[in-house]
């Protein structure tokens, strides 16, 4: 079955108890990121043209976007590389912070990356390079680099967590 297969066997969706209520429910940005390793172990870190940090390949869903599908099309918009994502590793809370909302951030296995070339989006990435997480943790905020060492566990004990603002809870 397809999406709209699934859609359609869910029926009628539900009545609203109160108009125009579920238009001003919170809303949540949630992004998908991969988890891209190299034969020695070592994490695929970018550069964004967009912030100081680095980041992982993956971005924000669009509209009616799973976290899934954010992550593939963003891969293969940054990097180049039409991949298959692997498990679920980590979902992560990430609070309000400035002016953007709360998000729900979910790391999948990008899995290992041989001899691929990689052909970076020059309007999102000025460079690519693999780093141990301890390398790259100066260039990383620190939710990020806790996250990322909660997805290195979920691949050596095969459990995915669940973190609050990177801290496994």
């Amino acid at each position: 079955m397809n999406r709209q297969d699934d859609l359609v066997a869910e029926g009628e969706p539900e009545k609203e108890f109160n108009p125009g209520i579920a238009a001003r429910l919170p809303r949540k940005t949630v992004a998908g990121g991969a988890l891209i390793r190299d034969p020695a172990g070592r994490i695929l870190f970018l550069e964004p043209t967009y912030k100081p940090t680095l980041d992982i390949p993956g971005g924000i869903a669009e509209y009616d976007e799973s976290p899934y599908d954010a992550c593939r099309r963003e891969v293969q918009e940054e990097i180049g590389l039409d991949r298959e994502i692997g498990a679920l590793l980590v979902v992560d809370w990430v609070p309000v912070l400035g002016p953007w909302t709360d998000a729900l951030a979910f790391i999948f296995d990008g899995g290992i990356l041989d001899d691929d070339q990689l052909t970076l989006d020059p309007t999102e990435v000025r460079t690519a390079q693999f780093l141990t997480l301890t390398e790259a943790t100066p260039r990383l905020r620190p939710s990020m680099t806790r996250r990322l060492a909660l997805a290195q566990q979920a691949l050596t004990t095969g459990h995915p967590s669940y973190a609050d603002f990177g801290r496994d809870s």
